[in-house]
């Protein structure tokens, strides 16, 4: 909980000082030798709205918003659409299944990078029958496509290890955002970790995982196999988005589109009425107001969130904690 703290006050100054404060949380923030301190109880989740077609749409009020924390309605403190540096993982599966589609892969995750802004940090996991980190962060661009462009597609495919080495690298990430790229044709057959595992690594912390999962002709993904359910219930419940397209054409389109959704995201945080301390999983849904939902705009986020633990309980028992399978 430490590190969400932390991602917290970070977000929470970016948009104290680009947004202000709710005029109440305003005049109960203390100011000290130019520093200003605010709530980190504050719960921060990232929101994507689109349009009928498909396209990201920025520029909403804070009042097109609302939030139910367990079905109890809370009261935003406050919405800002800052674009704020992000730490970014591109997850590309170079298993044997991918010899004909990786070079398309490869173009694609180099368009991804276009729209980063200057204090955006990358890193690349590339996967077969054992994940590796192929380049560490860095925002040199140009490194990072250097690597995307080499190496050969052979051996198994392990993607359900991939996206949790990914999981763990993106801890290190000094960025407030925090979301993975995975680029895959599926059909895992070599992972030591299960999704229930993923899934509930995921749900404590806070990374957004989009996936693309190209879905070619007879493939599991296209037969909407057990990967395929995966790969919708990771994304689903990180806020991010999953794409299955048929043809590798597809693919620059698919991450250009990505790259866009990330940046006219809305952070947006709010005081829990809850306030227990008993570290336990809480859902969260948000909606648009009934005017914004009659010009068919939808609104996307994560499912929910671990509450903080009173440091004088005996707390939680973590995913983390358990002993960890190394690949």
């Amino acid at each position: 909980m430490s590190c969400r703290c932390a991602i917290m006050s970070m977000l929470l100054l970016l948009c104290v000082s680009q947004f202000g404060l709710p005029q109440n949380r305003a005049n109960s923030s203390a100011v000290q030798d130019s520093t200003i301190k605010v709530d980190v109880d504050l719960v921060i989740i990232n929101a994507t709205v689109t349009d009928r077609e498909d396209h990201a749409v920025a520029g909403l009020e804070p009042t097109s918003f609302r939030i139910w924390e367990d079905k109890v309605q809370q009261q935003i403190a406050y919405v800002s659409a800052e674009d704020v540096p992000a730490s970014l993982g591109i997850v590309l599966d170079i298993s044997g299944s991918m010899q004909d589609k990786i070079s398309a892969a490869r173009a694609a995750a180099v368009a991804f990078l276009k729209d980063g802004i200057s204090e955006d940090e990358y890193f690349l996991v590339e996967f077969n029958g054992h994940p590796r980190v192929a380049q560490d962060f860095t925002r040199n661009i140009s490194q990072l496509r250097n690597r995307l462009t080499s190496g050969r597609a052979h051996g198994m495919t392990a993607m359900y290890d991939a996206v949790y080495l990914s999981l763990e690298k993106l801890k290190a990430g000094r960025n407030p955002k925090k979301a993975l790229l995975l680029i895959t044709d599926g059909d895992d057959n070599q992972s030591r970790y299960k999704v229930s595992e993923l899934a509930e690594f995921l749900k404590e912390g806070d990374v957004q995982i989009y996936a693309i999962g190209i879905a070619h002709d007879n493939s599991e993904l296209s037969r909407g196999g057990s990967d395929r359910a995966a790969i919708e219930e990771l994304t689903e419940l990180s806020g991010g988005r999953a794409f299955f397209p048929d043809s590798v054409q597809e693919l620059e389109e698919i991450c250009t589109k990505i790259a866009l959704e990330l940046k006219t995201q809305y952070v947006i945080g709010y005081k829990s009425t809850n306030l227990t301390k008993d570290g336990k999983w809480r859902k969260i849904h948000l909606e648009l107001d009934r005017h914004k939902r009659r010009h068919h705009l939808t609104v996307r986020s994560k499912s929910g969130y671990y509450a903080p633990v009173d440091k004088h309980l005996r707390p939680k028992i973590s995913y983390r904690s358990r002993a960890v399978r190394r690949t």
